[in-house]
């Protein structure tokens, strides 16, 4: 089943806002991180995130399906995801600095 990029994006809207999840406020950034995880589900199987290179392995890359488990982390220190899909409020209102995300990634995980 193809999914609309508009549909992904108000259905993960919805679950993540109440999560205190936000997309970044630039939409065009929004819209095409949100067009390659739907290629990447379309060519994996599953919506790994756009800003890493996935194995193919589903089980290998579970750290990277979105939403990542480093954007709990990235976002509590930094405000935003490491490919600036998800930030906080605050990002998006700039009341804190916009400042390159690290990769958290461990190098054993890059095959």
């Amino acid at each position: 089943m193809t999914m609309d990029v508009n549909k992904l994006y108000e259905m993960l809207r919805k679950v993540q806002e109440a999560k205190g999840y936000y997309f970044n406020k630039d939409l065009d950034v929004v819209f095409d991180l949100l067009q390659a995880l739907l290629i990447n589900r379309e060519r994996y199987g599953y919506m790994c995130c756009p800003c890493r290179l996935a194995s193919g392995d589903k089980e290998w890359d579970q750290d990277i399906i979105c939403p990542c488990i480093y954007r709990a982390p990235d976002v509590a220190e930094y405000g935003s995801c490491y490919c600036n899909l998800y930030v906080s409020k605050d990002w998006n209102e700039d009341r804190i600095p916009h400042v390159y995300v690290p990769e958290r990634r461990p190098l054993d995980k890059f095959r």
